[in-house]
């Protein structure tokens, strides 16, 4: 784990997020569910993870949690640019979600609330 990191966050579609906390567990998207894993990022690694997956999509929520909630299911584990990011292999209780913001699309990538970076 990056000891130094507090939260890590996922981009949700807000439909999916407000069903999940209906049934109170996030499953994972389509991505999630292929790899087994639901994929979440550091705060640095936001911009590259909108650009790359959430090109041209609206309407997505951004979903803060602390790593400390989430227990020995989170794994840290080598992906884009052989850079760390957040792995969780166990379904992800809405309950630890710490806040939720708006993603705004502007232009063809979701930007980040104001100020967030």
């Amino acid at each position: 784990m990056h000891t130094d990191t507090k939260y890590i966050f996922k981009v949700v579609p807000r439909d999916a997020w407000h069903a999940a906390c209906n049934d109170g567990v996030y499953t994972g998207s389509a991505d999630d569910l292929r790899d087994g894993f639901i994929h979440f990022s550091l705060r640095e690694q936001l911009p590259g993870t909108l650009a790359k997956h959430y090109r041209g999509q609206s309407d997505l929520l951004l979903v803060r949690f602390d790593v400390d909630d989430l227990g020995d299911a989170l794994k840290w584990e080598p992906s884009r640019g052989g850079a760390l990011f957040p792995h969780l292999y166990a379904p992800l209780p809405t309950r630890h979600a710490i806040s939720t913001d708006e993603l705004k699309l502007e232009g063809e990538i979701p930007s980040l609330p104001e100020g967030f970076l």
